[in-house]
């Protein structure tokens, strides 16, 4: 694993059932580190949980509504008091596109939705997580990694799923915001960005002359990649719930995305 060394340590992962969230928890749990899964689904984290079993690290799970402050602060108490600590914090809940409606037709309802449910949560784990770390770190313990997944629509937009870019731009706001302000608890912040590469989920996308002429010189790599192209970088997920595959990539450790 070359994202963050978390062997023997505990992290949480909100929204770890399912898409790169399982890929993160697989590959933490993988190299010998505990994990909790909250998540709202019991069956889904059961099975979660289920394909973790093989690894070294324990893997424990909970029902947790992210969006909920109280829901929570009790996903953390029960964490707290089956491992004593958490190192990590991997938020990835959140919803995706929410329809192809133009931004002039978008009703704040749907507006409001995308926001509650892309930033509460990370807002929620974030903050509970940041506390028991600063604390920890004030006992003479400075320790601590939180990470949001971000997306490429916040570097280059989207159209008519603008509602989605601007939650996804205001996380890496957060993270770069985070990054100053708990570094000197040893706390860091980091946003991972997907990456685009090919697959057969994407391979009809670059016959799309609108597509390759007005989005891809907008995309920061300007090309889509190849699964090599991120293996040596970070961890590599592959989401069968995305429209696309996505790896996650650009992560530098004590620190802000590079973009």
């Amino acid at each position: 694993m070359t994202m963050f060394d978390l062997t023997g340590r505990v992290a949480v992962i909100t929204g770890g059932n399912g898409g790169i969230g399982l890929g993160i928890a697989q590959a933490l749990a993988s190299s010998g580190c505990n994990v909790s899964i909250w998540g709202r689904n019991a069956e889904k984290n059961k099975a979660a949980a289920a394909s973790m079993a093989a690894g070294p690290g324990k893997v424990d799970t909970r029902i947790c509504d992210v969006t909920s402050a109280a829901s929570v602060a009790e996903a953390m108490k029960g964490t707290l008091d089956m491992f004593g600590r958490v190192d990590g914090c991997f938020a990835n809940a959140g919803i995706g596109g929410g329809g192809r409606k133009p931004f002039i037709e978008r009703s704040e309802e749907e507006w409001r939705t995308m926001f509650a449910t892309n930033l509460d949560g990370v807002f929620h784990a974030f903050q509970a997580a940041a506390r028991h770390m600063t604390a920890r770190a004030e006992a003479g313990d400075p320790f601590g990694r939180l990470v949001a997944t971000s997306s490429l629509a916040s570097l280059f937009g989207t159209a008519r799923n603008e509602h989605y870019a601007g939650t996804k731009a205001a996380l890496n706001a957060l993270c770069r915001a985070l990054a100053v302000e708990l570094a000197r608890y040893g706390v860091t912040a980091n946003a991972i960005l997907p990456g685009w590469i090919k697959s057969d989920m994407t391979a009809g996308i670059m016959g799309n002359e609108k597509f390759v002429a007005n989005v891809m010189p907008r995309i920061p790599v300007r090309r889509f990649g190849e699964p090599s192209d991120f293996g040596g970088i970070a961890v590599y997920l592959m989401s069968k719930a995305s429209s696309y595959h996505t790896a996650d990539c650009f992560v530098i450790d004590g620190g802000y995305t590079a973009f």
